[in-house]
Order: structure tokens, then sequence, then C-alpha cells
């Protein structure tokens, strides 16, 4: 698969940042053996492409859950109790910030800013965004987001039987 991702893209530093996003789309992070293999195609250090990879939120060198939950802690949100939403997340999720639960179902970011001041607090969860948030409201959306986790494994299980 990687050779597929470089073989879209000139092989040069320039095409650095496309092809992680493609890795990443690809594999859901970004394994350490793709990222020393760019390091020797695109003829850049290593430390080069580990910072670029660790520069971006949407990049990440651990797998993630199946959801992503993001919790806007810009200052816009962080005003409007950030901390305490994040809090509630960790509560439903029996995880803390950056962690992934056992189940490989969910993890949990703080990020800087998603970019949506005015409606903030902000979650976003798989990219979809969540306006006005407060920490009620953070726990039903979990709960929400498990039942229909829980309802898609278990509809999985019945279609193999």
């Amino acid at each position: 698969m990687l050779e597929q991702i470089l073989s879209r893209y000139p092989q040069d530093r320039t095409s650095l940042v496309m092809i992680l996003q493609d890795l990443q789309s690809e594999f859901g992070y970004l394994p350490q053996d793709a990222l020393e293999e760019i390091s020797t195609r695109l003829e850049i250090s290593r430390a080069q492409v580990y910072s670029v990879a660790t520069f971006y939120n949407v990049l990440s060198l651990k797998p993630r859950g199946r959801h992503l939950i993001r919790v806007c802690m810009g200052t816009a949100c962080h005003v409007r109790q950030g901390s305490l939403i994040l809090a509630a997340a960790e509560r439903e999720l029996g995880i803390k910030d950056g962690e992934t639960s056992a189940d490989g179902e969910f993890t949990l970011q703080s990020v800087g800013c998603v970019g949506a001041c005015a409606i903030g607090p902000v979650v976003e969860v798989d990219e979809e965004h969540f306006g006005h948030m407060n920490v009620q409201k953070m726990s039903r959306l979990i709960r929400k987001i498990k039942k229909r986790a829980a309802s898609d494994t278990t509809s999985a299980g019945e279609e193999r039987s």
C-alpha cells in the first residue's frame, strides 16, 4: 500500500504532508516502518519526517479507536468550560486525554482549536462538529455513540451467522 501512495507524488520533500495524510487515511495511523521508508525515498531525515508527523493533530503515530472524539481547548472553548467537557468525556469513556479505550472503539484527544469559535465549546466526533457543548450534552453524546457502536457490533455479528 505504501508503494501505491508514494507512486502518486513527486519523490521530494514537497510531497511529505500529502503522503502522510494518505498513509493516515489508509492505516488510521502512521506506522514507524512506513515513516522510515518515506524518509529514505524522499531523501529527508527521519527527524524531519517525525517532526511533520507529530506537528499536525490529524496525524497519529499510534493506532486510534474507531471513533475519534476531539474536545476543543482553544481560548473560546476553554473559557466556556472546555476542561469540564473534557473531564466529562474522560468519565464517560473511562480513559484519559490522549488514550484509546481497551476495546479499540474510542480515542479521546484535546486539541488546540477546531476553528469553530462562534459555536464553542466544540466537540468533534469522527470529523462531525457539535457546538454549544456542555457537560450534560457531552455525556449524552457519548452514550449515544456507545449505543450505536454496540448496535453496529451486534448487527455485524448477526450478518456473519
